[in-house]
């Protein structure tokens, strides 16, 4: 059955070719537009899960080094009226004797918070970088044909090669693989 120019042309027009240019944009502007471009929606949840979990763990994170940063400031200070570390302490717990351990302690967990903070913002820097190259990529490979035809065959083969201005013929067998 032939097709006639206007019937191919309608055909075309059907499928969907997203441009990979225009999908790399897309999600450099906003995360996941470069995954609804290319109508993969089921990325959407995928990568804004990412997002909010990188979030959370920012914020978290944040708050928790705020806390104990001020904590060690006032433990570390004098002013016997600056006690923001006693909030962090389950209540009416005495540290009295072992302020230097507290002190160590506070110092050890400010450190420890603002470490996962920052690897929080390169989590999220990360699953935005993911959401623009898995744009790209998809929006590349949609055009890539994956024929129904995939096949090996092995067939006789004689290769000829000259020795000394003499031919030499050698047999074997052939290998073609289609894609």
């Amino acid at each position: 059955m032939f097709l006639s120019k206007k019937q191919l042309k309608a055909i075309q027009r059907q499928q969907f070719r997203p441009n990979p240019q225009r999908a790399l944009w897309l999600a450099l502007v906003l995360p996941g537009a470069g995954q609804i471009y290319n109508r993969k929606y089921w990325k959407l949840p995928i990568f804004y899960g990412g997002f909010v979990g990188c979030t959370y763990a920012l914020v978290w994170n944040q708050k928790m080094y705020r806390d104990y940063s001020q904590a060690y400031l006032d433990i570390m200070d004098d002013n016997p009226e600056t006690k923001s570390y006693m909030d962090i302490l389950p209540p009416r717990y005495n540290i009295s004797g072992r302020e230097e351990w507290f002190k160590t302690f506070f110092k050890n967990r400010k450190n420890r918070y603002r470490r996962y903070r920052d690897l929080s913002a390169f989590a999220f820097i990360g699953v935005y970088a993911l959401s623009v190259i898995d744009a790209y990529v998809d929006a590349q490979l949609s055009v890539f044909d994956i024929s129904p035809d995939l096949s090996l065959s092995l067939r006789p083969a004689v290769i000829q090669s000259e020795k000394n201005s003499r031919t030499v013929c050698s047999y074997g067998i052939g290998c073609n693989l289609n894609f």
